[in-house]
């Protein structure tokens, strides 16, 4: 092996004598990579009334050290939105959960620093409320995926409309001690569609069971309510029940039944339960304008009993709109049956062994011993032992962050950022 001092020496004896010498290798600096970086402008907020034309433009500009040559624009609109005409250069589709796609190819060279603008344009339609819209491209151009960040975007709308909830009751006859099915209906009566999981104002149904029966059998989306809101697991045995859809959603003319099977103690007399279109907290949403048809009921006719109404042996219930049950008693581990009679709603009347609005006493008699009983509510305050709703609050408006239209393994396909945020928990005027 030749030593590097030698080597030395002969490339300088060569140059003396005017030898060519091969020249050593050099390293050469990599020059440094070019490449786009795409940055989109947000669009305003609106609250579009239905069949109104939203109609901005975002700009795309190219922050990085290279050309984007090639941009895909991509734009996603929930069911109540839709796009008012087609352009050259986009494709159209319409993918899960009536998700509307717009998926354009913009022929054009963004140069580094440089800016175009893109359009946005959709149109608000007569089912339209709670909306959202995403749009953008990714860092380079490329198609965007599911995520949301400077290059790709999300707003979310409610629009200038409304959607009235109404319950459903039943009326069912059953003998003493025997077991009756009824059914709990929540409606959307529309215009607008719901789909709300950004504030309180979950769509759902508030479900009294009847003084003098036992649930038995609940539905597997209904679970007991407690003071402000669902306390889990669904059981049977609870004196109070919210029910609601798993992904929030109530479409125009949708309804959702909730059947119950409740038994009938041995010594009741006709009773009535109370079902209401609510909240999951209990919460009249404020996208409901229309209260009147709210609350409906559960009677169950006992063969033999006396007029609806009337709850178990030994006094009765008045039949307030938003009250708690009655007083405990024995006979019905709700603690609303025998034993002692209390009263319901607002305007309650004092009974025997109980008072207005206060906790009841345990009874001493009836088929199983008595609990002690619900405390009665207000229309506006706060609620204790699972006891009446509680009113206000308004539809929370939210900026660009929110899942994806169509992310994988959203619960109950929540498409279109799917409207899925953390609830910001609209706590009840008397607390």
């Amino acid at each position: 092996m030749r030593s590097p001092l030698r080597s030395t020496a002969a490339a300088a004896a060569a140059a003396a004598i005017g030898i060519g010498v091969p020249a050593l290798a050099v390293p050469v600096a990599h020059a440094e990579e070019l490449a786009p970086d795409l940055v989109i402008s947000t669009l305003p907020t609106a609250s579009p009334k239905p069949g109104e034309l939203y109609d901005h433009a975002v700009t795309v500009t190219n922050k990085g050290t290279g050309p984007a040559a090639h941009v895909s624009f991509r734009i996603r609109l929930t069911r109540g939105l839709d796009f008012p005409d087609q352009v050259k250069g986009c494709t159209y589709a319409t993918l899960a959960d009536h998700v509307r796609q717009a998926l354009c190819e913009l022929d054009t060279v963004v140069e580094p620093g440089a800016s175009i603008t893109v359009p946005v344009r959709f149109k608000a339609l007569p089912q339209a409320l709670m909306e959202a819209v995403e749009y953008g491209t990714g860092r380079t151009g490329e198609t965007p995926g599911d995520g949301f960040g400077d290059s790709y975007r999300r707003l979310a709308l409610t629009a200038d409309s409304t959607a009235d909830l109404a319950a459903e009751g039943d009326l069912v006859e059953g003998a003493p001690g025997s077991r009756v099915t009824v059914t709990a209906t929540l409606r959307n009566n529309g215009p607008g569609w719901v789909r709300d999981e950004e504030s309180d104002d979950q769509p759902a149904l508030m479900v009294r069971i009847p003084v003098g029966t036992v649930a038995k059998e609940v539905p597997g989306d209904c679970e007991p309510f407690g003071t402000d809101g669902p306390t889990g697991p669904s059981e049977p045995g609870h004196a109070r029940y919210v029910c609601w859809p798993a992904d929030h959603t109530l479409d125009v003319d949708q309804s959702l039944d909730y059947t119950f099977v409740l038994q009938i103690g041995k010594t009741a007399r006709n009773t009535k339960g109370q079902v209401t279109a609510s909240s999951v907290y209990g919460i009249h949403p404020a996208f409901d304008k229309n209260p009147a048809n709210d609350t409906a009921y559960l009677a169950v006719d006992v063969t033999g009993g006396g007029d609806p109404g009337t709850s178990t042996a030994g006094g009765t219930t008045t039949g307030g709109d938003t009250g708690g049950s009655g007083t405990a008693g024995s006979g019905d581990p709700h603690g609303q049956s025998t034993g002692g009679s209390g009263t319901s709603g607002a305007t309650g009347t004092t009974g025997t062994g109980g008072t207005s609005g206060a906790t009841g006493t345990t009874g001493t008699s009836g088929d199983t011993s008595g609990t002690t009983g619900t405390a009665a509510s207000t229309a506006t305050g706060s609620t204790t032992s699972g006891a009446g709703t509680a009113a206000g609050g308004t539809l929370a408006s939210t900026g660009s962050d929110g899942m994806p239209l169509l992310a994988a393994g959203a619960v109950g396909v929540t498409a279109l950022g799917g409207l899925v945020l953390v609830a910001v928990r609209r706590r009840s005027a008397g607390k």
